[in-house]
């Protein structure tokens, strides 16, 4: 049965097809014969209550010189019968998380939103991965530049980071006695007035930053390592990484069987993984990404394996 598929996402115009894990979920949804209704950016609004969206019906192709078609822009009462996939890139701010309360409103009514509003809104994606502990390399998180700086000491070398940051921006490495660390801490965390995360540094970043997709809970089979390139540390393929797809070893699967029925049970349908070497370092949950690279490289079908999972909540 047809569903009303309903996404919330950046501009569709600018999107980089071959790498954007939003744009495989709507050429699934499209081939299962699913309709397709795009959210005007900033389009999401409450009238007594009641969560609405100004829409466009939409129609994908993978084609790079020309990947969508949008119709004339009408009203949509969200609720009952509609899927809404909240795919918004971080940072999440203020504007992101009024719109998660109205996506929690639309839930309210019936609509299946994925990732659940209530998990975006809770599920900061450094500190979450911090409710698995055993998963993860020894870590601070504090406003305190003297205990930062006497973690940094403690281990000789650490990566530290804001905790509001994607793509790899606002990430520094520090080393003992490094005279740009005071510096450093101050603009993190602002002098003392934002929290920052500082990890040991884990020298298996040379081998790639993996990300684990998580489906409803399950770990797809394959991971993509982001390899770091010439003299950049960070393996982000925004930051230049490159991306290099590997079977899940036992230790990824471990992790993932760690965090996945927690991610089920707090309705977080899709989630992203990143694990260097043995460790769990963040669990992403607003627009995980590497649906597309997988796919081209092991003939995968990720986008399947979530609509199946949409699906078979629906019924």
């Amino acid at each position: 049965m047809p569903l009303d598929i309903v996404v919330v996402m950046d501009p569709i115009g600018s999107i980089k097809i071959a790498k954007d894990s939003t744009f495989a979920m709507l050429l699934e949804a499209q081939r299962r014969g699913h309709r397709l209704h795009y959210v005007i950016p900033g389009g999401l609004f409450l009238r007594d209550g009641v969560a609405h969206a100004h829409t466009a019906a939409l129609t994908v192709k993978d084609d790079p010189r020309g990947w969508f078609e949008l119709g004339p822009v009408s009203h949509l009462e969200l609720g009952r019968g509609h899927v809404v996939l909240m795919r918004k890139d971080p940072p999440v701010d203020a504007s992101y998380l009024h719109d998660t309360q109205i996506l929690g409103l639309a839930q309210r009514a019936g609509a299946l939103v994925m990732n659940d509003p209530q998990g975006l809104r809770d599920m900061n994606e450094k500190l979450t991965a911090l409710e698995f502990p055993q998963c993860c390399p020894p870590t601070l998180v504090s406003r305190d530049a003297a205990a930062i700086k006497a973690f940094i000491a403690e281990h000789g070398d650490a990566v530290l980071k804001t905790l509001d940051g994607m793509g790899g921006r606002s990430i520094f490495r520090a080393r003992a006695g490094d005279p740009n660390t005071n510096v450093i801490l101050e603009t993190l965390t602002e002098g003392g007035r934002h929290l920052a995360m500082a990890q040991r540094y884990l020298p298996e970043i040379t081998a790639g930053d993996k990300r684990i997709l998580l489906v409803d809970g399950v770990a797809v089979d394959f991971c993509l390592a982001r390899i770091p390139q010439g003299d950049e540390f960070r393996g982000n393929l925004a930051a230049g990484g490159r991306g290099e797809g590997r079977p899940l070893t036992d230790r990824d699967r471990w992790i993932a069987a760690q965090v996945g029925p927690e991610m089920k049970r707090r309705g977080m349908l899709f989630v992203g993984l990143d694990v260097i070497g043995d460790y769990l370092t963040e669990v992403n949950v607003t627009s995980p990404t590497c649906i597309r690279e997988l796919d081209a490289q092991f003939g995968l079908n990720i986008a399947g394996q979530l609509f199946d999972a949409i699906e078979s909540r629906l019924a």
